[in-house]
């Protein structure tokens, strides 16, 4: 067993395309997205102890609300109902990405603490037990145990084997606003419909073209609820280089895509100057970056 302290990054979680393809009965709603991960997020550092416990720190830490609801302590709670004996420990987080964002940084979080736990007792990255407690902690945190770009549907608990995804030059963009999850699905007013029937991912080369020919479909409504999206989006549609402008998620952080680098850095310099109460990143989207 693991006695020192242990790192690990939580990466924001970008949806490059977002179907919602029915509501259920239950009220869930099914999906299709296709998800890949940014070189950008938060940080989980953790060690053994007696007591679980988290510390909350960082510029956007005072955003994330009561650290005693944090997802971290419900996935390392979750996992220690299904191992007995589980050694926990202290948390400490440092808190880099906005919140309820359409980033999944809550679940990159809770992603990150089931693979420090899983480290700090021996307990291998596939053991099905992981993927239980990440599945009982949140929609998203299934898809970030891994953080690989992966095809994600049903309600975020069937995925795709991991996709070889070429690497995208990005631009991220938040405005500043708290989106609720809750009031955009409720704002697409869906029927109840069974689920579709679940084709396979499409082949590598295709995935660039299914990413320009695909939508967000929370990107409307999320729109409706705040505005500000939209200025969002016609910025990033206004910098030149850039290919493609999208929503993340539910929102409200918009992405953009470009084709180099050294494009995407200098979109992301000029969108600081212009709007300087945003928060903006240039990264790179594919898997998490080591």
């Amino acid at each position: 067993m693991a006695s020192t302290a242990r790192a690990e990054k939580a990466p924001a979680k970008v949806n490059l395309t977002l179907r919602v393809l029915g509501r259920r009965a239950d009220g869930y709603h099914e999906l299709e997205s296709l998800v890949a991960f940014a070189g950008v997020g938060d940080a989980l550092t953790f060690a053994p102890g007696d007591a679980l416990t988290l510390t909350v720190s960082g510029p956007t830490a005072p955003a994330a609300g009561d650290s005693a609801d944090n997802l971290v302590l419900k996935a390392a709670r979750a996992l220690a109902e299904r191992i007995a004996g589980l050694t926990l420990g202290r948390f400490a987080l440092s808190k880099r990405l906005p919140v309820a964002a359409g980033l999944g940084g809550g679940s990159a979080d809770a992603a990150a603490a089931l693979r420090l736990l899983a480290h700090a007792n021996g307990i291998a990255l596939d053991d099905p037990r992981l993927m239980q407690a990440a599945q009982a902690t949140g929609a998203d945190v299934p898809v970030c145990l891994d953080p690989r770009p992966r095809l994600m549907r049903g309600v975020g608990d069937v995925l795709s084997a991991p996709l070889d995804l070429p690497r995208l030059f990005a631009v991220l963009i938040n405005p500043g606003v708290a989106v609720s999850t809750r009031e955009v699905f409720a704002a697409l007013n869906l029927p109840p419909a069974a689920p579709p029937a679940q084709a396979g991912p499409p082949p590598a080369p295709a995935l660039l073209a299914e990413i320009a020919s695909g939508r967000n479909d929370l990107e409307q409504p999320a729109i409706e609820l705040e505005p500000g999206i939209a200025d969002v989006l016609s910025v990033l549609n206004k910098l030149p280089g850039c290919r493609l402008a999208r929503m993340s998620g539910s929102g409200a952080t918009c992405f953009g895509l470009f084709e180099t680098n050294a494009a995407a850095t200098a979109a992301a310099r000029t969108v600081r100057v212009g709007y300087p109460q945003w928060w903006v990143r240039a990264t790179v989207l594919g898997a998490a970056q080591s």
